[in-house]
């Protein structure tokens, strides 16, 4: 009997759920939540799985474990995962969860397991759309994503940190840390959100992309900010997050060498995050099912070949495309 369980059952916990009981195969799916109660009357739409609702506690046996809990102690769940046999993905965007998580692939390759780190939006899709763009250049040397949009409650208060902390960006072979909320740079999304102030913040993407691109001399990530957003940073939430972020998007900008001339590409994607989140953790889940995953503890970027998955994930509804309009 093969078993997954999904510790987080939020908004993107939930859509998790929702992807693995209707396009993977497994016989038993473990929910665990704060807020059990909450969680029996969606228990009982899921059809052909058994489920089962659990509160915090010692983590139960499965196969694959997703995480989808607010950011923090990721990690540590990890490696009792790891510890129970059990492959590993992770949707937390936190600087710190994902250094520690990063630091768990020596445990990881020892057990012959897979830790999927930031396997979500972005990081997650983003770093899909890196490594695809990146078959089209002989040498990548600039990699620069930026984003818009929120999931859940818990990745709103997320990103309320983030835009206060210290950004990591890679330059020149070492890494750069800077205030986060500088570097304002105006960035195009994907048709309708448009064009948009973008500002650094305490983002993950440049820890998992860097090692996907052996040549590459400058990652950046940015988020979309308002004016409002920069002068609240500071203080706590000023009202309730909502259910539901609404609609975002992912720019991802390639620079390199394309037969000896300087080019630059760029692929990008409208969706709603908590929605194309998902979609993700469950692909990446679903693979982890079939054994398909590689030992160890990395992000999505490192993939050999990301068609496969941005192909499954097409199927879901998630789709991207060059910004010259072409469709992946």
């Amino acid at each position: 009997m093969s078993t997954v369980a999904v510790i987080g059952a939020g908004a993107v916990g939930q859509r998790v759920a929702r992807h693995l009981a209707a396009h993977s195969e497994f016989d038993r799916l473990v929910l665990g939540s704060r807020h059990p109660a909450r969680l029996r009357g969606f228990g009982s739409q899921l059809l052909d799985v058994d489920v089962e609702v659990v509160a915090p506690g010692k983590l139960p046996d499965a196969d694959v474990v997703v995480l989808s809990l607010p950011s923090g102690g990721h990690a540590a769940l990890a490696e009792k995962a790891l510890a129970r046999g059990a492959h590993v993905v992770s949707l937390s965007d936190s600087v710190t969860d994902v250094e520690e998580l990063l630091a768990l692939d020596g445990l990881a390759v020892a057990v012959e397991r897979s830790i999927a780190i930031g396997a979500g939006f972005s990081p997650g899709y983003s770093c899909l759309l890196a490594r695809h763009g990146a078959a089209q250049f002989d040498v990548v040397t600039e990699v620069h994503i930026a984003r818009m949009g929120t999931a859940g409650p818990a990745c709103q208060r997320q990103l309320h940190r983030a835009r206060t902390g210290t950004s990591i960006d890679w330059r020149e072979g070492q890494w750069r840390r800077r205030r986060g909320g500088s570097g304002r740079e105006l960035v195009w999304f994907p048709d309708p959100l448009g064009a948009h102030d973008c500002y650094r913040a305490a983002l993950c993407d440049a820890l998992l992309l860097v090692p996907a691109f052996s040549d590459v001399e400058r990652v950046t990530a940015r988020v979309a900010g308002t004016r409002r957003d920069r002068l609240t940073a500071m203080l706590p939430m000023l009202r309730p997050p909502h259910a539901d972020g609404g609609p975002g998007g992912v720019r991802v900008e390639l620079r390199g060498l394309r037969d000896g001339r300087h080019c630059t590409d760029v692929l990008g994607v409208i969706d709603h995050p908590s929605a194309a989140a998902a979609a993700v953790a469950a692909t990446a889940a679903g693979w982890a099912l079939a054994d398909e995953l590689p030992s160890g503890a990395w992000g999505l970027g490192m993939l050999d070949d990301p068609l496969p998955w941005l192909a499954e994930l097409a199927e879901l509804g998630v789709r991207a495309a060059a910004y010259e309009g072409a469709s992946l």
